[in-house]
């Protein structure tokens, strides 16, 4: 029976690996895989230059640097006449109010550059009767504007605006010096003002035209003071990083001579690091008791600019604290119930740092792989950009009184003499948006599709390049009989090179599954944030359900693929092939994947914890000047969170650098140690090529003399 249970299972999950005495570790002696996939990214990243250089010919990123007048000119550009008027101006900012704004993106009311923003209150029937008045008033008319021209004809020809009101430029655009003054709203320390045709208006009624005119004025506010916090904090954010990557190095090195020590100190470190963490927010809660507005609950506050607000609420600490202790009573029950495969994890990453230390060049292979990824950014970015700059100025039609050709498009070159002008009288032809109608205007969303489409497969390509690299070389020093003679005299570059000539297809099948199913993910939550105003509640419940199946998918894919990748670095097969021979022999040993890897995955994710905890405690003391000794040293900031925030997602990708090199070593030597126990028996003539440490938690021994 235990024979027939046996035969079953190994049916299916397919036969073991048999022993091979010419097996030496990876095979030298391979030929190309997937050539089908390697033509068709190759023909993909020609398709991809060509849609760089189309977008580049085409787009102006001026459009998104500069504002652009009534006229479709950039104010501000140097090497034009609006070189010196950097600032946008509106006519009458209370048309801004209009509901057509949020459809159109366009204050119906003429628009043009100027050098400073009004500074004072003036109509222009006051400022026509005063030359010097009138010589200030006609630098925010149009052209051709002179003394001899009566009022109406200047006004009815759109030529002037009927008034000023004192402004301030906010990303180069003139908007209302709005201020409160006892309860009341001000412009120019004025409750009230001259609309230019005799009425007097209330300050409050810019409010709206304001309002609709700087939809994300508060959000560029803070991203201001963000900018300023960095121009103020860089290098000491730099000298943080810098900490991290010399912490990270210790660890390594540290863990390279001291495992065993360096992981329970971990462990420790990591339990008593999140613990400081709870007493500290119970601390800052308990002192905040009493305090005049910190019982305001979240809900009641809302969404707040200033986010240092949230630290003067009780509630803010409650949360950081319950969330805190979550985690605590997390890792300390995995602890206890993982207990003892933590000595087998431990002689896992034992091993892994001999295996680095045969390899230290690996520990910086993740520079390379950093470098490329910034390059297939940086295109993605500039190619995103230019695409999205590529539109024509879309001129359209704009009136006071009803008139049938509203918001049709026009041409300002010759729209005085045009039938539209003729019919409304009153209309003006302003710049409206970019747009267009030719063919490549019309296919212009399926090219940035495409842009991100080859992003994705780029990104996941050299993020697969490194990790069968990384896994070739650490194979070689697995099966390696005599560690390093039997090693190439370069295990990464012999890696890179057997990678690039041999396996490029099979990299490009494996991202581009990948890549498939983020596409999916990202389009899903395209729509849902499309629909998010008219979906019942069937439909939430749908695309809540595919989000959560193509993650989980996501996640799968990409745990195959690693695996896959190390089999195609030791056996040199195509990508399904290596794919199915990784999963049968993880199922074959689904005890101890679902035991021993993850548990050796949850230490090393406990290594960069302690990493980002000790920085980020340090960049917290330091930035926030809790510390007498750093309160004249630490820079001013309007958030400290903010090189705080930095330096601890910073020093998170650093630390994930250093260790995704440690987890691939895992990885590789786990399937190797797989492979291992099928292979051979730990006799003289099938000796098991694990380490010695490995071999006792595990109960195995190597025989020295043939069995008898």
């Amino acid at each position: 029976m235990p024979n027939g249970g046996g035969e079953e299972f190994y049916g299916k999950n397919g036969e073991p690996r048999k022993y091979d005495a010419n097996f030496k570790g990876p095979i030298q002696n391979r030929g190309c895989t997937d050539i089908v996939c390697c033509i068709l990214f190759v023909i993909a990243i020609l398709g991809y230059l060509a849609v760089g250089i189309l977008a580049w010919s085409q787009g102006d990123p001026r459009k998104v640097i500069y504002p652009t007048d009534s006229q479709g000119q950039f104010c501000g550009q140097a090497g034009t006449p609006l070189a010196n008027k950097p600032n946008l101006f509106y006519f009458n900012i209370m048309k801004c109010a209009s509901p057509m704004v949020l459809l159109e993106f366009q204050c119906p009311t003429t628009q043009m550059c100027v050098e400073k923003c009004p500074e004072k209150f003036m109509t222009l029937v006051k400022a026509y009767s005063n030359n010097n008045d009138f010589a200030y008033y006609k630098t925010f008319c149009k052209e051709g504007v002179t003394n001899t021209m009566g009022i109406p004809l200047i006004l009815s020809s759109g030529l002037c605006p009927a008034m000023l009101t004192p402004s301030r430029p906010f990303t180069r655009r003139c908007f209302p010096a709005l201020g409160l003054k006892e309860g009341v709203i001000t412009v120019g320390n004025k409750s009230s003002f001259d609309d230019g045709s005799g009425n007097m208006r209330e300050a409050k009624d810019l409010m709206d035209g304001v309002k609709n005119a700087t939809v994300v004025i508060e959000a560029r506010q803070v991203v201001m003071k963000i900018f300023e916090d960095y121009t103020q904090s860089w290098y000491w954010i730099l000298i943080g990083l810098v900490i991290a990557m010399l912490t990270s190095l210790l660890f390594i090195v540290l863990l390279r001579f001291l495992a065993g020590i360096m992981v329970w100190v971990m462990i420790v470190m990591v339990i008593l690091v999140i613990g400081y963490g709870i007493f500290h927010c119970y601390m800052e809660y308990a002192a905040l008791k009493g305090e005049a507005g910190a019982n305001v609950t979240l809900q009641d506050l809302g969404f707040q600019t200033d986010l240092a607000v949230y630290l003067q609420i009780r509630q803010t600490w409650l949360a950081f604290m319950i969330i805190l202790a979550i985690v605590e009573v997390i890792i300390l029950l995995l602890l206890i119930f993982l207990r003892k495969r933590i000595l087998i994890a431990i002689a896992l990453i034992k091993e892994a740092s001999r295996a680095v230390a045969h390899v230290m060049s690996s520990l910086f292979y993740p520079l390379f792989t950093f470098v490329l990824l910034a390059m297939v950014i940086a295109y993605w970015a500039v190619t995103a950009v230019f695409l999205s700059t590529s539109n024509e100025p879309i001129y359209k039609v704009f009136n006071e009184t009803a008139c049938d050709h509203s918001r049709k498009t026009c041409d300002p070159a010759n729209y005085s003499s045009s039938v539209e002008k003729m019919q409304c009288p009153d209309s003006q032809c302003l710049f409206a948006f970019y747009g267009g109608e030719t063919p490549y205007h019309k296919y212009l969303i399926g090219l940035q599709f495409y842009n991100v489409f080859l992003f994705f497969w780029c990104a996941n390509f050299v993020t697969a390049l490194g990790q069968m690299t990384l896994a070739g070389a650490f194979a070689s020093y697995y099966w390696a009989v005599v560690k390093p003679d039997d090693m190439p005299a370069f295990p990464v570059f012999s890696s890179l090179g057997r990678s690039l000539r041999y396996h490029t297809g099979t990299l490009a099948f494996g991202s581009l599954i990948l890549s498939i199913v983020q596409i999916i993910r990202v389009l899903l939550e395209y729509l849902d944030h499309k629909l998010k105003g008219a979906q019942n509640k069937f439909t939430k419940f749908l695309l809540c359900c595919l989000k959560c199946c193509f993650w989980c998918l996501e996640k799968f894919i990409k745990f195959l693929n690693r695996n896959a990748y190390i089999m195609v670095a030791i056996y040199g097969k195509s990508f399904c092939s290596s794919a199915r021979d990784a999963f049968l022999l993880l199922m074959r040993n689904m005890i101890r994947v679902a035991v021993l890897d993850k548990v050796t995955d949850f230490l090393l994710f406990l290594g960069k914890l302690l990493i980002v905890g000790l920085v980020g405690i340090f960049a917290f003391f330091f930035f926030s000047g809790r510390v007498k000794a750093f309160e004249n040293t630490a820079p001013h900031l309007h958030y400290y969170w903010v090189p705080i925030l930095t330096v601890v997602v910073g020093s998170y990708l650093i630390a994930h650098g250093f260790f995704s090199v440690y987890a691939m070593c895992v990885d590789t030597l786990f399937l190797c140690f797989l492979e291992d126990l099928e292979r051979n028996d730990g006799s003289a003539e099938r000796p098991y090529l694990m380490p010695e440490s490995l071999r006792k938690v595990l109960n195995k021994k190597n025989k020295t003399e043939p069995a008898r």
